[in-house]
Protein backbone atom coordinates (compact mmCIF):
# COMPACT_ATOMS: atom_id res chain seq x y z
CA UNK A 1 0.00 0.00 0.00
CA UNK A 2 1.31 3.60 -1.17
CA UNK A 3 1.55 6.28 1.95
CA UNK A 4 1.99 9.64 1.90
CA UNK A 5 4.26 11.05 3.80
CA UNK A 6 2.41 14.35 6.67
CA UNK A 7 3.74 17.35 8.34
CA UNK A 8 5.68 17.00 11.29
CA UNK A 9 5.51 19.12 14.76
CA UNK A 10 8.49 19.48 16.87
CA UNK A 11 10.24 17.06 18.07
CA UNK A 12 7.20 14.77 17.50
CA UNK A 13 7.24 13.50 14.19
CA UNK A 14 4.18 11.30 13.05
CA UNK A 15 3.92 8.20 11.41
CA UNK A 16 3.01 8.33 7.47
CA UNK A 17 -0.84 8.08 7.20
CA UNK A 18 -2.57 5.51 4.43
CA UNK A 19 -3.39 7.33 0.91
CA UNK A 20 -6.23 4.93 1.14
CA UNK A 21 -7.85 6.86 4.11
CA UNK A 22 -5.81 10.31 3.45
CA UNK A 23 -8.32 10.70 0.49
CA UNK A 24 -11.36 11.09 3.16
CA UNK A 25 -9.64 14.04 5.02
CA UNK A 26 -13.20 16.31 4.50
CA UNK A 27 -15.25 13.70 6.06
CA UNK A 28 -13.05 12.64 8.71
CA UNK A 29 -12.83 16.89 9.63
CA UNK A 30 -16.71 16.78 10.01
CA UNK A 31 -15.86 13.60 12.31
CA UNK A 32 -13.43 15.54 14.18
CA UNK A 33 -15.87 18.50 14.25
CA UNK A 34 -18.92 16.76 15.65
CA UNK A 35 -17.17 16.04 18.69
CA UNK A 36 -15.86 20.18 19.13
CA UNK A 37 -19.86 20.15 19.01
CA UNK A 38 -20.63 18.32 21.38
CA UNK A 39 -17.91 19.81 23.76
CA UNK A 40 -19.00 23.52 23.24
CA UNK A 41 -22.57 22.62 23.18
CA UNK A 42 -22.33 20.98 26.67
CA UNK A 43 -20.37 24.04 28.10
CA UNK A 44 -22.94 26.06 27.23
CA UNK A 45 -26.43 24.36 28.15
CA UNK A 46 -26.16 24.48 31.55
CA UNK A 47 -26.13 27.82 31.91
CA UNK A 48 -29.38 28.22 30.50
CA UNK A 49 -31.26 25.09 32.23
CA UNK A 50 -29.30 25.15 35.54
CA UNK A 51 -32.57 27.06 37.63
CA UNK A 52 -34.73 24.20 35.64
CA UNK A 53 -33.13 21.39 36.76
CA UNK A 54 -32.42 22.51 40.75
CA UNK A 55 -36.45 23.12 40.57
CA UNK A 56 -36.60 19.23 39.67
CA UNK A 57 -34.02 17.87 41.02
CA UNK A 58 -33.10 19.85 44.27
CA UNK A 59 -29.86 20.85 45.26
CA UNK A 60 -28.56 24.26 46.59
CA UNK A 61 -27.17 26.52 44.74
CA UNK A 62 -23.86 25.34 45.05
CA UNK A 63 -25.60 22.48 42.70
CA UNK A 64 -25.82 25.80 39.79
CA UNK A 65 -22.17 26.32 40.18
CA UNK A 66 -21.13 22.62 39.73
CA UNK A 67 -23.25 21.88 36.74
CA UNK A 68 -20.45 24.20 35.10
CA UNK A 69 -17.58 24.28 37.07
CA UNK A 70 -17.82 20.58 37.04
CA UNK A 71 -17.81 19.73 33.78
CA UNK A 72 -14.81 22.69 32.93
CA UNK A 73 -12.31 21.30 36.08
CA UNK A 74 -12.57 17.79 34.83
CA UNK A 75 -12.27 18.71 31.08
CA UNK A 76 -9.10 21.52 32.12
CA UNK A 77 -7.25 18.66 34.21
CA UNK A 78 -7.36 16.13 31.79
CA UNK A 79 -6.64 17.53 28.44
CA UNK A 80 -3.14 17.61 28.57
CA UNK A 81 -3.08 13.72 29.68
CA UNK A 82 -5.70 13.38 27.25
CA UNK A 83 -3.43 14.64 24.13
CA UNK A 84 -0.14 12.03 25.40
CA UNK A 85 -2.36 9.18 25.81
CA UNK A 86 -3.20 9.79 21.62
CA UNK A 87 0.80 10.23 20.95
CA UNK A 88 1.05 6.83 23.29
CA UNK A 89 -1.92 4.40 22.00
CA UNK A 90 -3.15 6.42 18.81
CA UNK A 91 -5.20 9.06 18.40
CA UNK A 92 -8.21 7.57 16.11
CA UNK A 93 -8.50 5.30 19.31
CA UNK A 94 -8.58 7.72 21.85
CA UNK A 95 -10.92 9.87 19.92
CA UNK A 96 -13.13 7.17 19.70
CA UNK A 97 -13.07 6.17 23.21
CA UNK A 98 -13.63 9.64 24.49
CA UNK A 99 -16.23 10.17 22.17
CA UNK A 100 -17.92 7.26 23.73
CA UNK A 101 -17.73 8.22 27.10
CA UNK A 102 -18.79 11.21 26.42
CA UNK A 103 -21.73 9.44 24.73
CA UNK A 104 -22.23 7.56 27.85
CA UNK A 105 -22.12 10.66 30.21
CA UNK A 106 -24.64 12.47 28.55
CA UNK A 107 -26.76 9.47 28.67
CA UNK A 108 -26.33 9.44 32.56
CA UNK A 109 -26.62 12.91 32.78
CA UNK A 110 -29.91 12.58 30.98
CA UNK A 111 -30.81 9.68 33.58
CA UNK A 112 -29.77 11.52 36.65
CA UNK A 113 -32.07 11.59 39.93
CA UNK A 114 -30.27 13.92 42.04
CA UNK A 115 -27.84 16.46 42.11
CA UNK A 116 -24.88 14.78 43.45
CA UNK A 117 -25.61 12.25 40.22
CA UNK A 118 -25.93 14.72 37.36
CA UNK A 119 -22.88 16.41 38.45
CA UNK A 120 -21.10 13.20 38.64
CA UNK A 121 -21.69 12.95 35.60
CA UNK A 122 -21.08 16.40 34.66
CA UNK A 123 -17.35 15.30 35.70
CA UNK A 124 -17.55 11.98 33.21
CA UNK A 125 -18.13 13.87 30.35
CA UNK A 126 -15.55 16.10 31.03
CA UNK A 127 -12.85 13.31 31.54
CA UNK A 128 -14.16 11.74 28.10
CA UNK A 129 -14.24 15.50 26.71
CA UNK A 130 -10.39 15.77 27.41
CA UNK A 131 -9.68 12.36 26.10
CA UNK A 132 -11.47 13.12 22.77
CA UNK A 133 -10.58 16.87 22.19
CA UNK A 134 -6.97 16.57 21.70
CA UNK A 135 -7.02 14.51 19.11
CA UNK A 136 -8.40 16.75 16.59
CA UNK A 137 -5.20 19.01 16.00
CA UNK A 138 -2.52 16.03 15.31
CA UNK A 139 -5.16 14.01 13.79
CA UNK A 140 -5.98 17.41 11.38
CA UNK A 141 -1.74 18.10 10.83
CA UNK A 142 -1.35 14.36 10.23
CA UNK A 143 -4.06 14.41 7.21
CA UNK A 144 -3.86 17.37 5.44
CA UNK A 145 -0.60 18.82 3.50
CA UNK A 146 -0.09 22.45 4.56
CA UNK A 147 -1.35 24.10 1.79
CA UNK A 148 -5.13 23.09 2.80
CA UNK A 149 -4.03 23.68 6.52
CA UNK A 150 -5.32 26.90 6.82
CA UNK A 151 -9.15 25.78 5.50
CA UNK A 152 -9.55 22.72 7.49
CA UNK A 153 -8.67 24.72 11.07
CA UNK A 154 -10.65 28.05 9.55
CA UNK A 155 -13.98 25.82 9.59
CA UNK A 156 -13.47 25.70 13.53
CA UNK A 157 -14.48 29.18 13.73
CA UNK A 158 -17.90 29.40 12.78
CA UNK A 159 -18.12 25.80 14.59
CA UNK A 160 -17.80 27.67 17.94
CA UNK A 161 -19.47 30.98 16.53
CA UNK A 162 -22.72 28.75 15.41
CA UNK A 163 -22.62 26.84 18.70
CA UNK A 164 -22.39 29.61 21.00
CA UNK A 165 -25.65 30.68 19.29
CA UNK A 166 -27.23 27.61 19.31
CA UNK A 167 -26.43 26.20 22.20
CA UNK A 168 -28.45 28.57 24.80
CA UNK A 169 -31.33 28.48 22.18
CA UNK A 170 -31.00 25.01 21.23
CA UNK A 171 -31.19 24.44 25.43
CA UNK A 172 -33.80 26.87 26.01
CA UNK A 173 -36.43 25.44 22.84
CA UNK A 174 -35.49 21.90 24.11
CA UNK A 175 -36.95 22.98 27.88
CA UNK A 176 -40.15 24.43 26.87
CA UNK A 177 -40.90 21.87 23.99
CA UNK A 178 -40.53 19.58 26.56
CA UNK A 179 -40.60 16.45 23.78
CA UNK A 180 -41.63 13.06 25.05
CA UNK A 181 -41.75 14.71 28.42
CA UNK A 182 -38.04 14.00 28.81
CA UNK A 183 -38.32 18.45 29.79
CA UNK A 184 -33.72 19.76 30.68
CA UNK A 185 -33.69 15.62 30.05
CA UNK A 186 -33.34 16.13 26.35
CA UNK A 187 -30.76 18.41 26.76
CA UNK A 188 -28.22 15.86 27.00
CA UNK A 189 -30.12 13.20 25.49
CA UNK A 190 -29.50 14.73 21.76
CA UNK A 191 -25.93 13.83 22.29
CA UNK A 192 -26.59 10.16 21.64
CA UNK A 193 -27.21 10.17 18.17
CA UNK A 194 -24.20 12.88 17.62
CA UNK A 195 -22.02 11.03 19.94
CA UNK A 196 -22.82 7.87 18.28
CA UNK A 197 -22.73 8.86 14.80
CA UNK A 198 -19.16 10.18 15.49
CA UNK A 199 -17.97 7.15 16.87
CA UNK A 200 -19.54 5.08 14.01
CA UNK A 201 -18.20 7.58 11.34
CA UNK A 202 -15.11 7.31 13.20
CA UNK A 203 -14.17 4.13 12.74
CA UNK A 204 -14.64 4.07 9.05
CA UNK A 205 -12.93 7.64 8.34
CA UNK A 206 -10.23 8.34 11.32
CA UNK A 207 -7.04 7.51 10.18
CA UNK A 208 -5.05 5.44 12.19
CA UNK A 209 -1.55 7.05 13.03
CA UNK A 210 0.31 7.81 16.05
CA UNK A 211 3.47 10.01 17.21
CA UNK A 212 6.62 7.77 15.91
CA UNK A 213 8.59 9.18 19.21
CA UNK A 214 5.61 9.01 21.73
CA UNK A 215 6.43 10.84 25.21
CA UNK A 216 5.39 8.78 28.24
CA UNK A 217 2.43 9.80 30.73
CA UNK A 218 3.45 11.73 33.34
CA UNK A 219 0.14 10.28 36.03
CA UNK A 220 2.18 11.85 39.22
CA UNK A 221 1.84 15.36 37.71
CA UNK A 222 -1.47 15.15 35.99
CA UNK A 223 -2.94 13.64 39.98
CA UNK A 224 -1.06 16.59 41.31
CA UNK A 225 -2.36 19.23 38.47
CA UNK A 226 -6.01 17.67 39.41
CA UNK A 227 -5.60 17.72 42.88
CA UNK A 228 -4.35 21.49 42.90
CA UNK A 229 -7.47 22.43 41.19
CA UNK A 230 -9.44 20.75 42.95
CA UNK A 231 -8.81 21.81 46.37
CA UNK A 232 -9.12 25.45 44.80
CA UNK A 233 -12.50 24.90 43.06
CA UNK A 234 -14.12 22.90 45.66
CA UNK A 235 -13.84 25.57 48.83
CA UNK A 236 -14.66 28.43 46.89
CA UNK A 237 -18.10 26.74 45.33
CA UNK A 238 -18.84 25.12 49.12
CA UNK A 239 -17.33 27.94 51.16
CA UNK A 240 -20.24 30.25 51.32
CA UNK A 241 -23.22 27.74 51.82
CA UNK A 242 -20.99 26.56 55.25
CA UNK A 243 -20.07 30.13 56.55
CA UNK A 244 -16.28 29.77 55.45
CA UNK A 245 -15.33 27.56 58.14
CA UNK A 246 -11.58 27.18 58.42
CA UNK A 247 -11.57 24.00 56.35
CA UNK A 248 -12.02 26.05 52.93
CA UNK A 249 -9.17 28.10 53.63
CA UNK A 250 -7.23 25.75 54.36
CA UNK A 251 -8.17 24.18 51.69
CA UNK A 252 -7.28 27.04 49.37
CA UNK A 253 -4.04 26.82 51.13
CA UNK A 254 -3.04 23.38 50.40
CA UNK A 255 -4.08 24.05 46.56
CA UNK A 256 -1.23 26.45 46.77
CA UNK A 257 1.34 24.23 48.60
CA UNK A 258 0.18 21.43 45.74
CA UNK A 259 1.10 23.65 42.75
CA UNK A 260 4.36 24.19 44.61
CA UNK A 261 4.55 20.77 44.73
CA UNK A 262 3.77 20.29 41.24
CA UNK A 263 6.49 23.01 39.47
CA UNK A 264 9.11 21.03 41.86
CA UNK A 265 7.95 17.51 40.48
CA UNK A 266 7.77 18.51 36.86
CA UNK A 267 11.39 20.30 36.96
CA UNK A 268 12.73 17.34 38.92
CA UNK A 269 11.15 14.42 36.04
CA UNK A 270 12.45 17.03 33.52
CA UNK A 271 16.33 17.02 34.93
CA UNK A 272 16.02 13.15 35.16
CA UNK A 273 15.53 12.91 31.47
CA UNK A 274 11.57 11.87 31.59
CA UNK A 275 8.60 13.57 29.80
CA UNK A 276 6.60 16.09 32.55
CA UNK A 277 3.33 16.56 32.10
CA UNK A 278 3.96 20.59 31.44
CA UNK A 279 7.44 21.49 30.07
CA UNK A 280 9.18 23.59 32.35
CA UNK A 281 11.09 25.58 30.22
CA UNK A 282 7.81 27.63 29.18
CA UNK A 283 7.37 29.07 32.18
CA UNK A 284 10.43 30.92 31.76
CA UNK A 285 9.28 32.78 29.02
CA UNK A 286 7.56 36.20 30.20
CA UNK A 287 4.94 36.27 27.04
CA UNK A 288 3.58 32.87 27.89
CA UNK A 289 3.72 33.17 31.51
CA UNK A 290 1.77 36.25 30.78
CA UNK A 291 -0.77 34.72 28.71
CA UNK A 292 -1.80 32.43 31.43
CA UNK A 293 -2.66 35.04 33.58
CA UNK A 294 -4.69 36.90 31.16
CA UNK A 295 -5.78 33.54 30.14
CA UNK A 296 -6.70 32.59 33.45
CA UNK A 297 -8.50 36.03 34.47
CA UNK A 298 -10.03 36.06 30.91
CA UNK A 299 -12.00 33.08 30.43
CA UNK A 300 -13.26 32.96 34.60
CA UNK A 301 -15.07 36.91 33.53
CA UNK A 302 -16.32 35.36 30.34
CA UNK A 303 -17.52 32.14 32.11
CA UNK A 304 -18.50 33.49 34.96
CA UNK A 305 -20.73 36.09 32.85
CA UNK A 306 -22.28 33.94 31.18
CA UNK A 307 -23.92 31.52 34.35
CA UNK A 308 -24.74 34.69 36.14
CA UNK A 309 -26.43 36.24 33.09
CA UNK A 310 -28.40 33.21 32.52
CA UNK A 311 -29.52 33.02 35.72
CA UNK A 312 -30.52 36.21 36.63
CA UNK A 313 -32.69 36.49 33.02
CA UNK A 314 -34.28 33.41 34.35
CA UNK A 315 -35.08 33.66 38.21
CA UNK A 316 -34.70 37.44 38.66
CA UNK A 317 -36.53 38.90 35.34
CA UNK A 318 -38.99 35.97 35.20
CA UNK A 319 -37.37 34.98 31.81
CA UNK A 320 -38.58 31.13 30.27
CA UNK A 321 -35.56 29.51 29.69
CA UNK A 322 -36.32 29.92 25.49
CA UNK A 323 -36.35 33.67 26.15
CA UNK A 324 -33.40 33.46 28.32
CA UNK A 325 -31.59 32.02 25.22
CA UNK A 326 -32.74 33.59 22.96
CA UNK A 327 -31.18 37.03 25.09
CA UNK A 328 -28.44 35.62 24.42
CA UNK A 329 -27.89 36.16 20.83
CA UNK A 330 -26.36 39.50 20.31
CA UNK A 331 -23.66 38.61 22.74
CA UNK A 332 -22.79 35.56 20.56
CA UNK A 333 -23.34 37.72 17.01
CA UNK A 334 -21.40 40.68 18.60
CA UNK A 335 -18.71 37.87 19.20
CA UNK A 336 -18.88 36.62 16.15
CA UNK A 337 -18.11 40.41 14.28
CA UNK A 338 -15.59 41.10 16.96
CA UNK A 339 -13.52 38.10 15.33
CA UNK A 340 -14.19 39.09 12.09
CA UNK A 341 -13.13 42.40 13.39
CA UNK A 342 -9.92 41.51 14.85
CA UNK A 343 -8.67 39.87 11.53
CA UNK A 344 -8.73 43.04 9.94
CA UNK A 345 -6.25 45.10 12.53
CA UNK A 346 -4.36 41.73 13.33
CA UNK A 347 -1.18 43.89 12.26
CA UNK A 348 -1.72 45.91 15.69
CA UNK A 349 -0.82 42.22 17.59
CA UNK A 350 -1.31 43.12 21.81
CA UNK A 351 -2.90 46.51 20.79
CA UNK A 352 -6.25 44.43 19.98
CA UNK A 353 -6.10 42.86 23.16
CA UNK A 354 -6.19 46.04 25.34
CA UNK A 355 -8.79 46.98 22.40
CA UNK A 356 -11.32 43.77 23.60
CA UNK A 357 -10.83 44.14 26.86
CA UNK A 358 -11.62 47.43 27.17
CA UNK A 359 -14.19 47.29 24.53
CA UNK A 360 -16.17 44.24 26.63
CA UNK A 361 -15.59 46.26 30.00
CA UNK A 362 -17.87 48.89 28.49
CA UNK A 363 -20.43 46.40 27.01
CA UNK A 364 -20.32 45.07 30.93
CA UNK A 365 -21.03 48.84 32.06
CA UNK A 366 -23.84 49.45 29.67
CA UNK A 367 -25.54 45.86 30.83
CA UNK A 368 -25.41 47.69 34.40
CA UNK A 369 -26.74 50.81 33.12
CA UNK A 370 -29.59 49.13 31.21
CA UNK A 371 -30.58 47.44 34.53
CA UNK A 372 -30.62 50.27 36.20
CA UNK A 373 -32.57 52.58 33.68
CA UNK A 374 -35.22 49.94 32.68
CA UNK A 375 -36.09 47.95 35.68
CA UNK A 376 -37.32 44.56 36.21
CA UNK A 377 -39.28 45.02 33.43
CA UNK A 378 -36.25 45.45 30.67
CA UNK A 379 -36.92 43.18 27.65
CA UNK A 380 -33.65 41.41 25.55
CA UNK A 381 -34.00 43.87 23.05
CA UNK A 382 -33.29 46.92 25.30
CA UNK A 383 -30.07 44.86 26.76
CA UNK A 384 -29.15 43.79 22.90
CA UNK A 385 -26.83 46.77 22.36
CA UNK A 386 -24.89 46.74 25.34
CA UNK A 387 -24.51 42.48 24.61
CA UNK A 388 -23.33 43.16 21.56
CA UNK A 389 -20.79 45.11 22.44
CA UNK A 390 -19.79 42.56 25.44
CA UNK A 391 -19.45 40.12 22.53
CA UNK A 392 -17.36 42.64 20.18
CA UNK A 393 -14.99 42.97 22.82
CA UNK A 394 -14.90 39.36 23.94
CA UNK A 395 -14.19 38.45 20.14
CA UNK A 396 -11.43 41.41 19.69
CA UNK A 397 -9.79 39.70 22.76
CA UNK A 398 -9.71 35.68 22.10
CA UNK A 399 -9.25 36.42 18.56
CA UNK A 400 -5.06 37.43 18.21
CA UNK A 401 -4.91 35.29 22.30
CA UNK A 402 -3.08 32.35 21.42
CA UNK A 403 -0.94 33.23 18.32
CA UNK A 404 0.56 36.03 20.38
CA UNK A 405 1.09 34.33 23.77
CA UNK A 406 2.52 31.62 21.65
CA UNK A 407 5.13 33.98 20.18
CA UNK A 408 8.04 33.46 22.02
CA UNK A 409 7.67 29.42 22.74
CA UNK A 410 10.18 27.51 20.53
CA UNK A 411 8.44 25.15 17.62
CA UNK A 412 9.28 21.86 19.24
CA UNK A 413 7.49 23.40 22.62
CA UNK A 414 4.67 24.91 20.71
CA UNK A 415 2.35 21.59 21.15
CA UNK A 416 2.96 21.59 25.22
CA UNK A 417 2.51 25.06 25.16
CA UNK A 418 -0.98 24.91 23.44
CA UNK A 419 -2.09 22.29 25.44
CA UNK A 420 -1.16 23.93 28.56
CA UNK A 421 -2.75 27.21 27.54
CA UNK A 422 -6.07 25.50 26.59
CA UNK A 423 -5.97 24.02 30.08
CA UNK A 424 -5.25 26.92 31.60
CA UNK A 425 -8.64 28.17 29.84
CA UNK A 426 -11.02 25.60 31.08
CA UNK A 427 -9.43 26.12 34.71
CA UNK A 428 -10.39 29.60 34.33
CA UNK A 429 -13.90 28.79 33.49
CA UNK A 430 -14.09 26.24 36.58
CA UNK A 431 -12.40 29.34 38.66
CA UNK A 432 -15.36 31.87 36.81
CA UNK A 433 -18.02 30.15 37.84
CA UNK A 434 -17.13 29.00 40.99
CA UNK A 435 -16.15 32.10 41.85
CA UNK A 436 -18.74 34.75 40.20
CA UNK A 437 -21.41 32.63 41.28
CA UNK A 438 -19.92 33.22 44.67
CA UNK A 439 -20.37 36.95 44.78
CA UNK A 440 -23.58 36.49 42.84
CA UNK A 441 -25.39 34.19 45.20
CA UNK A 442 -23.73 35.86 48.28
CA UNK A 443 -25.33 39.09 47.70
CA UNK A 444 -28.41 37.41 47.14
CA UNK A 445 -28.79 35.73 50.31
CA UNK A 446 -31.83 33.80 51.02
CA UNK A 447 -33.42 35.41 47.91
CA UNK A 448 -32.97 32.55 45.68
CA UNK A 449 -36.48 32.13 44.59
CA UNK A 450 -38.46 35.92 44.72
CA UNK A 451 -37.20 38.68 42.18
CA UNK A 452 -36.86 42.15 44.00
CA UNK A 453 -34.27 44.41 44.52
CA UNK A 454 -31.80 41.65 45.59
CA UNK A 455 -31.09 40.59 42.43
CA UNK A 456 -30.46 43.73 40.93
CA UNK A 457 -27.87 44.44 43.64
CA UNK A 458 -26.19 40.98 43.50
CA UNK A 459 -25.99 41.46 39.47
CA UNK A 460 -24.07 44.44 40.20
CA UNK A 461 -21.84 43.30 42.11
CA UNK A 462 -21.27 40.49 39.70
CA UNK A 463 -21.05 42.69 36.53
CA UNK A 464 -18.55 45.15 38.44
CA UNK A 465 -16.47 41.93 39.66
CA UNK A 466 -16.33 41.17 35.75
CA UNK A 467 -15.03 44.18 35.17
CA UNK A 468 -12.29 44.09 37.26
CA UNK A 469 -11.56 40.72 36.04
CA UNK A 470 -11.16 42.37 32.84
CA UNK A 471 -9.35 45.95 33.84
CA UNK A 472 -6.42 43.39 35.29
CA UNK A 473 -6.46 41.16 31.93
CA UNK A 474 -5.57 44.50 30.26
CA UNK A 475 -2.78 45.33 32.66
CA UNK A 476 -1.23 41.56 32.39
CA UNK A 477 -1.86 42.01 28.66
CA UNK A 478 1.68 44.19 29.13
CA UNK A 479 3.61 40.93 29.63
CA UNK A 480 2.51 39.69 26.06
CA UNK A 481 4.63 39.56 23.16
CA UNK A 482 3.75 42.97 20.98
CA UNK A 483 3.06 40.72 17.95
CA UNK A 484 2.18 37.26 16.97
CA UNK A 485 5.11 35.01 15.09
CA UNK A 486 5.58 36.16 12.10
CA UNK A 487 5.39 32.62 10.36
CA UNK A 488 1.64 32.98 11.52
Amino acid sequence: MSTTTTETTGAEPVAAVPETLYRWRWVALLVILAGEILDMLDALITTIAAPTIRADLGGSAGTLQWLSAGYTLALGVGLITGGRLGDLYGRKRMFLVGAAGFTIGSLLCGLAVSPEMLVGSRVLQGLFGALMLPQGLGLIKEMFPPKEMGAAFGLFGPIMGLSSVGGPVLAGWLIDADPFGTGWRMIFLINLPLGLAAVAAGLRFLPEARASHASRLDLVGALLAALGAGLIVYPLVQGREQGWPAWTFAMMAASAAVFALFVWYELRVRRSGGDPLVTPSLFRKRGFSGGLIVGLVFFSGMTGFALVFALYTQLGLGYSPLKAGLAQIPWSLGMIAGFGAAQAVARFGRHVIHAGAIVMAAGVAGIVLTLHLAGFGVSPWQLAPALIVTGLGMGLLMAPFFDIVLAGVEPHETGAAGGTLTAVQQLGSALGAAVLGTVFFDRLGEHLTASGPAFRHAMDATLWTVVALLAASFVAAFLLPKQARADH
